[in-house]
């Protein structure tokens, strides 16, 4: 089996459109791939007069994948910064005489 360990960040904000904080911004950075090794099921494939064999992984669905060739994404971090409210500015809140 092979593991992608991945760290995601999200960037939310506030807006007149939706005042709930929601994701503007995300970012996913793969920090760690641990290979599972070779393909213990490979895929004899014929093209014309041309055969190949492949990986199990390469042709077959996830559910008809061998362990070794089947592949687990793991969220190691997820972080959340608020960038605040976004939206039209009024000006008795930013201290400007209109």
């Amino acid at each position: 089996m092979t593991f992608i360990h991945v760290d995601i960040h999200h960037d939310t904000h506030t807006c007149p459109a939706n005042a709930d904080p929601h994701p503007v911004d995300t970012r996913r950075t793969i920090v760690a791939i641990v290979d599972g090794g070779p393909c213990r099921n490979p895929i004899t494939v014929h093209s014309g007069n041309v055969t190949a064999v492949i990986d199990c992984g390469r042709h077959e669905p996830a559910d008809r994948q061998c362990p070794t060739c089947t592949t687990t994404i793991i969220e190691r971090t997820i972080t959340v910064r608020h960038l605040g409210h976004h939206g039209p500015q009024h000006p008795y809140n930013t201290g400007i005489a209109a």
